[in-house]
C-alpha cells in the first residue's frame, strides 16, 4: 500500500509540472521535458520522478533527528520512464486528442453547418475550378491570331492598325498582383516573417514510445478546425501575443511571412470572385449588350467584322476582374461580398470598370459574406494533417515569446508516462511497481 500510495503521489506530481504557458495560450497539458532548460530529454522527467519518489519516503524532519524509523524502512532504490507519449507522436495524433479534449462540449454545431453549407455552395457552382484567367488568355490569344488590316504613312511604311481594345486597359494592371491591388495602404499588413525550418512541421522530431496510438476521423476535423479558429488571428483581427499575425492563413500555406501567406489568400479570393462574377456578368443580358454594343463598333472601325465576339468577351473578362478586385478590397477593408452576385450586388459599371481602382472606396454590399468566412472555407479544404502540423509550429511560435520558453518544441512536450519504481527495505525485500499516468479532462 505504501508502494501504490508513493507511485501515485509521485507520478501525479510529475503531471502537475505542466507547461503553464502551454495552459495558458491554448488550453492544453503537458509537460515541457526541459522544464524551461533548452536541455531537452526525457531523463529530466525521470529525474523529477524519482526525486517525488524519494521525497515521499523520507523520514520527517522529526523522525531523521531522532533516527526514528518505519516499520519497513523503506527507501527507492530506482526510477525511471519506461514508456512515454510526446505531442507530435503518430502525426500529431497526441496534439489532436488534446485538443479534442480541449473542446469537449463546445457548443459549435451551428457554426459548423454555417461553413459547410458555405463551402458546399462554393463547390457546387464550381467557384473553385473555373479558372476564368485561363479562359481570358485562350480568348486573347485568339484575338492576337487575327491579321489586321494596315495603313500606308507618309513615307511609304506600312504601319498596322491598333485594335485600341479598352480591355488593356484593365487588362495591363493584372501583373500588379490581387494583393497590391486590393490594400491600397500596404503600411497596413504585417511584415512579420519566421524562419519554418526551425518548428516542428519540418524539424526532425523527436519520437516517444507509442503510449498513444489515436487518431482522427472527418468529424474531429471540423472540431480541430474550430479550436484553430478560437486560438488563432488573422487578418483583421491579430493577437498581440501571435509572432505570425495572420495564423490561420499560415494554416493553409504554410509560408514564412505574413505578407507571403495573405497574397496567397488574395490569389485564393480571386480565383473564386472572378468565377463568381463571370457567371452573373455572362449571364446578365444588359451588361453583355453594353459590352457587345462597345466590340461592334470597334470591329466596325477596323474593318474586321469576326473580332466583334473576341473583343466583347475580352471586354466582359476584363469587366469581371475588376469587379473581383472591388470584391477583394471590399473583404480586405471588412465588409461583405455575397458568394454569388445580382443585380443589386454588382458594383462596377462598365465606365466605371476602365477606372476601377478609382473606385474602391471599401463599404459593404449589404449581404454575403466576410473575409473571415471564406477564409473558413479555404481553412476546411486544406488538408487536415498539414493543418495539424503547422499548429504546432504555431503554438512553439508563441509559447517561446514567453519567459523561460526560448527554446520550447512540441516533441519533448509529454502527454502520457509509464512509470517504473523499485523500493527496497531495511530487511532485504523488494518491491516493483509500474504505472501508466496521462492527462484525462
Amino acid at each position: 500500500m505504501k508502494t501504490e500510495c508513493v507511485c501515485d503521489i509521485a507520478m501525479n506530481s510529475v503531471l502537475s509540472e505542466y507547461s503553464r504557458a502551454l495552459y495558458e495560450q491554448y488550453g492544453l497539458l503537458m509537460v515541457d521535458a526541459s522544464y524551461g532548460t533548452g536541455a531537452h530529454s526525457i531523463t529530466n522527467v525521470q529525474e523529477h520522478l524519482r526525486n517525488y519518489a524519494e521525497m515521499n519516503f523520507k523520514r520527517s524532519t522529526a523522525g531523521g533527528l531522532l533516527n526514528a524509523q518505519t516499520m519497513t524502512a523503506m527507501y527507492c532504490k530506482d526510477a525511471r520512464i519506461s514508456g512515454y507519449s510526446v505531442a507530435t507522436d503518430n502525426n500529431m495524433a497526441v496534439l489532436a486528442r488534446q485538443i479534442m479534449a480541449y473542446m469537449e462540449g463546445e457548443p459549435i454545431g451551428n457554426l459548423m453547418s454555417d461553413v459547410l453549407g458555405n463551402a458546399q455552395s462554393l463547390q457546387d457552382g464550381e467557384l473553385d475550378t473555373i479558372d476564368v484567367d485561363e479562359l481570358a488568355r485562350e480568348n486573347q490569344e485568339l484575338i492576337d491570331s487575327y491579321e489586321l488590316p494596315e495603313i500606308e504613312k507618309e513615307n511609304g511604311e506600312k504601319e498596322v492598325i491598333s485594335i485600341g481594345n479598352p480591355a488593356d486597359v484593365v487588362n495591363s494592371q493584372r501583373g500588379i498582383g490581387a494583393l497590391n491591388l486590393a490594400i491600397k495602404d500596404k503600411s497596413i499588413i504585417s511584415t512579420a516573417v519566421v524562419n519554418t525550418s526551425e518548428y516542428a512541421s519540418c524539424r526532425n522530431l523527436n519520437k516517444g514510445t507509442g503510449l498513444d496510438e489515436s487518431g482522427t476521423s472527418t468529424g474531429q476535423n471540423l472540431i480541430l478546425d474550430e479550436y484553430y479558429y478560437e486560438k488563432c488571428s488573422r487578418y483583421g483581427e491579430e493577437l498581440e501575443k501571435s509572432l505570425l499575425k495572420y495564423q490561420l492563413e499560415y494554416l493553409i500555406y504554410g509560408q514564412g511571412s505574413d505578407y507571403g501567406n495573405l497574397e496567397k489568400m488574395a490569389r485564393t479570393l480571386l480565383f473564386w470572385r472572378q468565377a463568381s462574377n463571370m457567371l452573373y456578368l455572362f449571364g446578365c443580358t444588359p451588361k453583355v449588350n453594353e459590352a457587345d454594343l462597345l466590340a461592334s463598333a470597334l470591329s466596325v472601325i477596323l474593318f474586321v467584322p469576326e473580332l466583334k465576339d473576341p473583343i466583347k468577351y475580352s471586354i466582359l473578362f476584363a469587366w469581371t476582374f475588376a469587379e473581383s478586385i472591388s470584391d477583394l478590397h471590399i473583404l480586405f477593408s471588412g465588409g461583405r461580398v455575397p458568394l454569388f452576385k445580382s443585380d443589386s450586388t454588382w458594383k462596377l459599371s462598365l465606365t466605371n470598370m476602365f477606372s476601377f481602382r478609382d473606385h474602391m472606396n471599401g463599404g459593404d454590399l449589404g449581404e454575403g459574406l466576410y473575409y473571415k468566412d471564406y477564409l473558413r472555407m479555404k481553412l476546411l479544404f486544406t488538408d487536415a494533417g498539414t493543418k495539424l502540423c503547422r499548429m504546432a509550429d504555431i503554438i512553439e511560435m508563441d509559447v517561446r515569446q514567453t519567459d523561460g520558453n526560448g527554446a520550447f518544441k512540441l516533441d519533448y512536450c509529454v502527454d502520457i508516462i509509464r512509470g517504473e519504481l523499485l523500493i527496497g527495505t531495511r530487511f532485504g525485500y523488494e518491491a516493483k511497481i509500474e504505472r501508466i499516468y496521462g492527462y484525462e479532462r
